[in-house]
């Protein structure tokens, strides 16, 4: 399918978006990783962010009608600088709809909404071999940090994921 946008529509996602969401989890983790993903653990993953705001917020893109993309923003405290940082997640652009504009959509909703509650910075990870993401995360303003990520896993996962 070929997408011709009259205009990318970004909004909070909503728990009729759960399947559409989980589904682009699998899809991203694939893509970038090579990981499959369990399905039922990724539903269920989904699904909790819509019974706990605390969790998260899913924000989708929308072309048409049709749901596009999505990110996930998860919230951390920073003592150092008094202030919430917003930690974009969970990424997925479908492929028809790349290099149309979605992920700068998204990120420009984000972006103001963090802007408005004075939040101090918006962070994200990105697999260290993803040079396209990593090149677009780049053109929003992002930067890399001094910082690598430590993980010990608690569940028996790999820190992949």
């Amino acid at each position: 399918m070929s997408l011709q946008p009259t205009s990318i529509f970004i909004r909070a996602a909503n728990i009729r978006d759960a399947a559409t969401i989980a589904l682009f989890n699998i899809r991203m983790a694939m893509e970038t990783e090579n990981l499959r993903l369990d399905p039922m653990t990724i539903e269920r993953g989904v699904k909790r962010v819509f019974e706990d705001h605390h969790r998260g917020d899913y924000y989708v893109a929308e072309i048409n009608g049709s749901v596009v993309g999505c990110l996930m923003v998860t919230h951390e405290w920073s003592d150092w600088r008094d202030g919430d940082m917003w930690w974009i997640q969970s990424v997925y652009v479908s492929p028809e709809a790349r290099k149309l504009g979605v992920f700068k959509a998204l990120f420009a909703h984000v972006e103001q909404l963090a802007r408005e509650v004075e939040a101090v910075a918006i962070r994200l990870y990105v697999d260290r071999h993803n040079e396209r993401a990593k090149t677009s995360y780049q053109k929003m303003g992002l930067e890399r940090t001094e910082y690598d990520i430590m993980h010990k896993s608690l569940d028996g996962e790999s820190a992949r994921g």
